[in-house]
């Protein structure tokens, strides 16, 4: 039986959170497009995801203290569907919906965030990483949001300056995932 080993309670949400990303990709509805025209679609399709992820980051960033911790995690999943539907239009536009699977959608969303992580499924590109490998990323990455979600709870304390730096963080996050979508995708060319 496949089964996540136990986890620290800490990490335990950010873990499952994850699967269930991973678990339900999006459909697409952007065309494949010449490839002149790719990268350009691609950079516009990020500075938009980018935009939005960034006033939902602050919008949910807005509720202050005890309150906004609540709001930690809802903020983070809204984050990653918007950053997973960018993966998929730009895996689509590069005539590749059919190859993003678990392991190119968690290399796109969190290669720069948790490098070390992922180090495992860049080897692995264009193969299946088995389930022990897929366990140690969601592990290692869950750590890594868990301490990433500490700063995010503190910045609730000081909720406007604290959801203008949330939002900005995950502006530039989502554009490092439009990167590494684009960079994973177009070196997949015909």
């Amino acid at each position: 039986m496949n089964t996540l080993p136990a986890l620290p309670e800490s990490t335990r949400p950010w873990t499952e959170a994850l699967l269930d990303l991973v678990a339900r990709q999006p459909a697409s509805g952007e065309p494949e497009r010449p490839l002149a025209e790719r990268e350009a679609r691609a950079r516009a399709l990020t500075e938009a995801a980018a935009r939005k992820a960034g006033a939902t980051a602050a919008g949910l960033a807005l509720p202050p203290g005890p309150l906004g911790w609540l709001t930690v995690l809802p903020e983070l999943m809204a984050v990653w569907r918007i950053q997973a539907q960018l993966v998929a239009d730009v895996a689509a536009l590069h005539g590749h919906s059919a190859e993003l699977g678990r392991d190119q959608m968690l290399y796109c969303l969190f290669r720069h965030t948790a490098a070390q992580a992922v180090r495992d499924l860049a080897v692995r590109a264009g193969e299946r990483a088995g389930q022990a490998v897929l366990q140690r990323v969601l592990q290692a990455i869950g750590v890594k949001l868990g301490e990433r979600s500490v700063g995010s709870a503190l910045a609730r304390w000081v909720p406007l300056a604290g959801a203008a730096g949330v939002g900005a963080y995950a502006w530039w996050d989502t554009r490092q995932v439009g990167r590494s979508a684009q960079a994973l995708f177009a070196s997949m060319a015909d």
